[in-house]
Order: structure tokens, then sequence, then C-alpha cells
């Protein structure tokens, strides 16, 4: 409805950035933390995730969220936001890691457990896979849904949000996967159960969470008398405008 670019304040849009940073960086801890196995079988392949994929699907909602309401220029700044955050927080477990233990810690937690649980998150492998597989999926994600948009005129949200999410979560759960697993933080015997696992679990949440986007994007609409489109917008990751 409206394809203005005023730089006018917003009730809503510092609270989505933090829940969306909060969601990525979690979700990133846990997958670092532990693999979960849903203890069956696709075609012989064992349905297993990390379980930072319970938790990472909401980042592509949130990112939906963003591109629709606010357009892609505030989104992709929300983007940037998130991928800063996360190296800082990669390089605070990093410096975390190198530190000596102390003595009583060594013997009830320990160096050992440290690596085994956080050690992929502070270590190159699954930070430079993550930060890589996080940028491509989200700007892909965000930049199908605002040519969508424009596309459709601003009907069918779902098929923007599914649609989008079909080939962001695609393009993130492989990359990320194959970068991880050439850093050895998985092993390479679970590439198509993660690969499968991951993407299959992604978008059957957003699928499952349509109704609710449906409902706050209605709301953040209308509440911020916005509802972007992005029929003229630079769609390069590195634009400043």
């Amino acid at each position: 409805m409206t394809a203005r670019l005023e730089n006018r304040p917003y009730r809503f849009l510092d609270i989505i950035m933090a829940l969306f940073v909060t969601v990525l960086i979690v979700s990133n801890i846990s997958s670092s933390a532990k693999i979960i196995d849903w203890g069956f079988s696709i075609a012989g392949i064992p349905m297993a995730f990390d379980a930072g994929t319970l938790l990472f699907p909401v980042s592509y909602i949130f990112g939906d969220i963003l591109t629709e309401v606010y357009g892609f220029r505030r989104s992709r700044r929300v983007i940037w936001m998130g991928f800063f955050c996360l190296a800082v927080s990669s390089l605070v477990l990093w410096i975390v890691k190198i530190l000596p233990g102390e003595a009583t810690w060594q013997t009830y937690a320990g160096q050992d457990a440290f690596e085994a649980i956080l050690g992929g998150m502070s270590s190159g492998g699954i930070v430079l896979a993550s930060l890589l597989a996080y940028l491509i999926g989200e700007f892909s994600n965000s930049v199908l849904l605002a040519k969508m948009k424009v596309a459709t005129r601003g009907s069918w949200l779902w098929t923007r949000t599914i649609g989008s999410t079909l080939v962001g979560e695609g393009i993130d759960t492989l990359a990320f996967i194959a970068i991880a697993s050439l850093f050895g933080v998985f092993p390479w015997e679970l590439f198509w159960t993660l690969v499968i696992t991951n993407y299959l679990f992604k978008v059957g949440i957003e699928t499952l969470m349509t109704p609710l986007t449906y409902l706050v994007v209605d709301r953040l609409k209308r509440s911020e008398k916005e509802d972007y489109y992005d029929t003229n917008t630079n769609f390069s990751p590195f634009a400043r405008s």
C-alpha cells in the first residue's frame, strides 16, 4: 500500500529485532550442544536433528514478518544486526574456552565438558557454518518474499511465507550442515539425516505457524500503519538504502 522510505519511529520494530537476535543466538548454541533423535526412520534415514532446529525456524518467521510489514530495507538491517551479534557471541565463547579453568570447576565440569557442549559454537567450523548459512538463507528468504509480495499485489500471504521458507531454509540447511561437516562438527555419516530432518522440521514449523504469522502481520500493519511494498528496492545485501 505504500512505498515510503521516511525514517519514522515504529513501536514494535526494535522488539522484533531483539527477539530475532535472541532466537538466532540461542538456536546456534543449542545446535552445538546436542543432537536429538526422533526414534524412527524414513526411507532408511534416521530422523535426527541438531537441537537448534527446535527454535531456529522461528527466526525465519520473524524475518517474514519484518519484510512483509516493514520492507526489505529494514529487514536487511536486522539481518546484519543478527550476523554481528552471532559473531560477537561466538567470539566471547572462544575467549572463555581458551581462558584457564578454575581447579574446582575442573573437578565437576572441566574443559572436556565445555568443549563437548559449547566447543562447536566457539570453534571456526560451526561459527563459519552458522554465519554463512544464516546470511545466504535469510537474505534469500527476505528477497523472495519481498518480490512475491509485489508480484501478488499483497494477496496470498501464505504463498510468500511458505514459498520463501522452502527456498531460504533449503539453502540455509544445506550450507550449514555441509560447512559444519567439513570442519568436523558433525560426522559425514549423519549428513543426509541432518539435512533432510532439519529441512522437513523447519518447513513444517513454518507451515503450522502460518495462522499465527497472519495474526501478527495483521496486528502489526494496523498498529504501525505500515504495509511496505518493495517496488523500487535495491536488494543487494550490502546496499545502504
